[in-house]
C-alpha cells in the first residue's frame, strides 16, 4: 500500500513537457481510470486487468485525487498515470534503514506505448519530486516487465534488490535527485 504525501504546495500549477501536460486528477479522468485497471494487457504485471463494475464500483468521484498524483495528457487525450507517494515501510525492499521511500508509480494505456510519452512523464515528474524533497525515489516492477525495467533505466534508476512479493520475482530500484 503507498502511503500519502505530504506537500504544502497541491495542486500545483500543470506541468508542461514537449508534448505533455500532467495535471492533478480530476472527475473528468474516472472513465479513462476505469479503461486502465480494467485493461488486461495493460496490468498484465500486476495481476491482470480488473472487473470493470467492481472497480467502477469502488473508484471514488475524483480517482487518485491525492498529492503526488498526476494525469498525463497528449492532446487533450489521457496518456497515462504518474504518482509519487510513500512506499509502505513493511513491503520487502529499502533503501533506508526504516523504508518509507517516496516511490514512482505508472500505469500507461497501450495507445501510448512506444511513443516516449513514459520517459517525458517519468523524467517531469521526477523532477517535481527532485524539487520538492530532494530524496532517493525507488521503483518496483516486475522483473518479466523487460519494458519496465528498460523505462526505469532510462530514468535513471539502477537495480537495488530482487526479491519475491505478488508470487512473482520483482525488480527494486533506486534513483537519487537529479540522476539521469
Amino acid at each position: 500500500m503507498a502511503l500519502p504525501l505530504t506537500v504544502d504546495d497541491w495542486p500545483p500549477a500543470p506541468i508542461r513537457t514537449e508534448r505533455l501536460l500532467l495535471r492533478p486528477p480530476a472527475p473528468r479522468d474516472r472513465d479513462a481510470f476505469l479503461d486502465l485497471g480494467s485493461d488486461p494487457v495493460v496490468n498484465r504485471f500486476t495481476g491482470g486487468g480488473r472487473d470493470r463494475a467492481t472497480l467502477d464500483a469502488e473508484m471514488p468521484g475524483t480517482p487518485a485525487d491525492r498529492p503526488g498524483q498526476f494525469v498525463v495528457e497528449h492532446d487533450g487525450r489521457v496518456a497515462g498515470w504518474f504518482g509519487i507517494s510513500r512506499r509502505d515501510p513493511a513491503r520487502p525492499g529499502r533503501v533506508t534503514p526504516d523504508g518509507g521511500e517516496l516511490e514512482l508509480s505508472y500505469v500507461t494505456p497501450t495507445s501510448a506505448w512506444g511513443q516516449g510519452f513514459a520517459t517525458e512523464a517519468g523524467t517531469a515528474v521526477l523532477a517535481w519530486a527532485d524539487a520538492r524533497f530532494d530524496e532517493p525515489v525507488v521503483l518496483c516492477t516486475q522483473t518479466a516487465n523487460a519494458a519496465s525495467r528498460r523505462l526505469a533505466a532510462r530514468l535513471g534508476f539502477v537495480e537495488a534488490d530482487r526479491f519475491e512479493e505478488f508470487g512473482a520475482e520483482q525488480w527494486f530500484g533506486v534513483r537519487h535527485p537529479g540522476a539521469r
